[in-house]
């Protein structure tokens, strides 16, 4: 399985989009300031992910949701968990 992901900062309330074949390993690295784009926001919390079944799926899915309708589209799914979490 791959996902796509999307994290909230706590420190900034950024949301940062991802792919990854692992979740759990890749959320760990981004809390730990292992990932170069990421590091000076942490910490995160996961707030979306979808599974795909292979790795061509997830980035195109990946790619989609960091245009302008991707964008949009996640801001109306995560409309009252992000206002819950206070962003």
């Amino acid at each position: 399985m791959y996902y796509v992901y999307v994290l909230k900062s706590k420190a900034d309330g950024h949301l940062y989009t991802g792919c990854t074949k692992n979740l759990k390993a890749r959320l760990e690295m981004h809390n730990c300031g292992n990932v170069e784009s990421t590091k000076n926001r942490m910490p995160f919390v996961l707030v979306y992910y979808e599974a795909f079944l292979n790795k061509n799926d997830a980035f195109a899915r990946e790619q989609w949701l960091k245009t302008g309708w991707g964008r949009n589209h996640l801001s109306k799914i995560l409309k009252n968990y992000l206002k819950n979490l206070g962003g």
